[in-house]
């Protein structure tokens, strides 16, 4: 039997993981992903100025015995390392967040900065649709959050309606860099009823660059939900002088501040699964949203979307 294709949209942890594993079952499937990167909310950003953040997922933890292998595989490919934290031990991606996904992505198809607009039923398979081409698909996996997978295959669609109570919240985020010299008064501050709820210095991870010390700030729900829609220049003119009241340093040190929007950070009401498909078992919807707000919920999302299609089409 023609084995079939499998096309995944989003290269963050559930369709990466999820492409990982058809690939070592022998199939090919192919990765659609806007950005220029995979990663997705693993992300880090890099500047002219030779600057990195870590401005999304801060680190990842383990719960499972099997997610832990996975970060073992990654710590023994050199794509993660220990962090210890509030007495907590974490890991993080090596030399950068979205290093993480190193050792997964060998092998992968990629299409990056291609964004598909729409998901249509054909009359064998599904339609992917972007602004320059039309992808023919046996298997679809979004591997996207809720609202976005809703706006590709449209409201009415029956999967739509079962996903449509999902409710992800929105984090607008710092990044600002001061000059090495400058106190720093804490490493990661965690603070729930601040406007900024969580604040890292993100050059104080391991082998990160220490010429300048970076830090990442993420506001709380209210705040970012407020603010959502500013401008991020006007978003970083009005965070700029509230981490710099907080890590006691004089605005005019200053020397790098952006902002980025997250309009879908994290999960507060997920499905209750790890995955919701069609009748045909060809359509397939996952991510973190469907279990829970970590990292680790994106990956056994992903894990178990492969491993139901292996089990249907073998």
């Amino acid at each position: 039997m023609e084995k079939p294709n499998i096309a995944i949209i989003g290269a963050g942890m559930t369709g990466m993981i999820c492409a990982r594993n058809l690939q070592d079952a022998g199939y090919e499937p192919i990765i659609f992903e806007k950005s220029r990167g995979v990663g997705g909310r693993i992300a880090t950003r890099r500047t002219r100025e030779g600057l990195q953040f870590d401005h999304g997922a801060q680190y990842i933890t383990a719960r499972n015995e099997n997610f832990q292998s996975f970060i073992n595989n990654a710590i023994n490919a050199g794509c993660a390392v220990n962090w210890e934290i509030e007495g907590q031990n974490t890991f993080v991606g090596r030399p950068s967040m979205n290093s993480l996904l190193g050792s997964v992505t060998k092998g992968i198809s990629l299409q990056l900065n291609q964004e598909i607009k729409t998901v249509d039923k054909a009359e064998n398979g599904w339609v992917l649709s972007s602004d320059n081409q039309n992808q023919l698909c046996d298997i679809a996996v979004l591997a996207l959050p809720a609202p976005q997978i809703i706006n590709l295959i449209g409201k009415e669609h029956s999967l739509s309606q079962k996903i449509c109570d999902v409710e992800m919240t929105s984090c607008l985020t710092l990044m600002a860099a001061f000059p090495s010299d400058q106190a720093t008064p804490f490493i990661t501050r965690r603070e729930a009823n601040d406007d900024l709820v969580w604040i890292a210095q993100d050059s104080a991870k391991p082998e990160r660059s220490r010429e300048v010390t970076c830090w990442v700030a993420q506001a709380g729900e209210d705040w970012s939900r407020k603010y959502l829609e500013c401008d991020k220049d006007e978003i970083a003119r009005i965070l700029i002088p509230m981490l710099c009241e907080r890590l006691s340093i004089a605005p005019s040190k200053l020397l790098y501040a952006s902002a980025h929007r997250w309009r879908y950070s994290k999960v507060t009401v997920p499905l209750g699964r790890s995955f919701i498909s069609d009748d045909s078992a060809t359509l397939y919807l996952g991510g973190d949203w469907a279990i829970g707000a970590r990292v680790e919920a994106a990956w056994e999302s992903g894990t178990a979307i492969a491993k139901n299609i292996l089990e249907h089409i073998e």
